[in-house]
């Protein structure tokens, strides 16, 4: 049996995926569930953070949003039984691959899958359905009425963060980074998002948000990363269609909430004292906290339930490739490492 793990050999060199022959798998232990796994998305895997949480290790599991059947449970296990269908994500310090034929779960870590979601949806929309989730229920609060901002809206994230808002009767703005964003932006239903087109680098982003809410200000942002400098100054690896973080805070309506996934937002003493005329906040966006402690456990397994129920009745329609085989895994997570995947690359088995 094989499964798919990531090397890096010093930091700051890019990481390589190699499949290693496993040995039989250890008796279950009483939480344990053994699923046989259909299904397995490809994310970025965060070096940084694994080295910060002291989770670094010489071969890295790959693949996390897993969903498969229940092959056998432990003698403890209360929530799951032989042959139920299940999803759910491994946490980061599991030893396990998601990218392997059956593998071993802790119970708190699955929900059940319901029969009319198919395996590759399920495992390819339970990531962006729970950071959706995060950043606009739990970092924001959002409500019917107010206006929420989705930067980069046709990367899978941004289409279910769009998909959950306007579920929640927001009116959402969001940006398109190329003509093909732009044309699936416009084709997605419910109709109602209103798409500015960055790709030529022309609109101004604030400007923009600002004369569609009537000069109020956006209440809720979720960006997709943020330029901090001037463009001559910033990193070639960060795309220029990207806002700067001054048009941010200008677009920010007053008490608006930014959600950002830029860990490294450096924000300067006048930048500080525009928030605050605003009585605006800035959130981080990190998903992986529902994992680290588990304080919140019901309530992160209430979200991946959720996520399912929305699948199932349509609400959620995930931006997902075409699924790919078990031997073109490798090739895959190499392209979704370099960040040059555009949608979900799910295996399929």
């Amino acid at each position: 049996m094989k499964a798919l793990y990531g090397q890096q050999n010093s930091p700051g060199e890019e990481m390589t995926f190699v499949f290693q022959e496993r040995e039989n798998l250890p008796p279950t232990r009483d939480h344990d569930v053994k699923v046989q796994v259909r299904a397995c998305a490809l994310s970025w895997v965060d070096t940084k953070l694994l080295s910060e949480i002291k989770l670094k290790k010489e071969l890295v599991p790959v693949g996390r949003e897993i969903s498969g059947v229940v092959l056998e449970v432990g003698s403890k296990v209360t929530f799951f039984q032989p042959d139920d269908e299940v999803v759910g994500i491994l946490p980061l310090d599991s030893e396990e691959s998601g990218v392997c034929e059956v593998i071993l779960v802790h119970e708190h870590y699955l929900v059940h899958k319901p029969q009319k979601v198919c395996w590759v949806e399920a495992a390819g929309t339970v990531r962006d359905g729970l950071r959706a989730y995060t950043a606009l229920h739990y970092l924001s609060q959002v409500s019917p009425g107010s206006s929420v901002l989705v930067l980069d809206g046709a990367s899978p994230f941004g289409t279910i963060a769009i998909q959950l808002a306007q579920h929640r009767g927001a009116r959402v703005i969001s940006t398109a980074h190329s003509l093909e964003d732009k044309q699936y932006l416009e084709r997605l239903r419910p109709a109602g998002a209103r798409v500015i087109d960055v790709s030529h680098g022309k609109i101004d982003v604030a400007e923009s948000c600002l004369e569609e809410t009537g000069e109020l200000g956006v209440d809720i942002v979720l960006d997709a990363g943020v330029r901090l400098y001037s463009a001559e100054d910033e990193p070639a690896s960060k795309s220029q269609l990207l806002p700067h973080k001054h048009d941010i805070i200008t677009l920010l309506g007053a008490g608006g909430r930014w959600i950002t996934t830029e860990k490294n937002l450096q924000l300067d003493p006048p930048d500080s004292h525009s928030l605050f005329l605003k009585g605006a906040t800035v959130s981080f966006l990190n998903d992986e906290i529902w994992n680290l402690s588990n304080v919140q456990q019901g309530k992160y397994l209430a979200i991946l339930e959720d996520i399912m129920e929305k699948l199932s009745n349509n609400i959620f329609r995930p931006q997902l490739d075409e699924p790919i085989p078990l031997y073109e895994a490798k090739v895959s997570m190499e392209i979704v490492q370099k960040n040059q995947a555009r949608k979900r690359q799910v295996i399929q088995f």
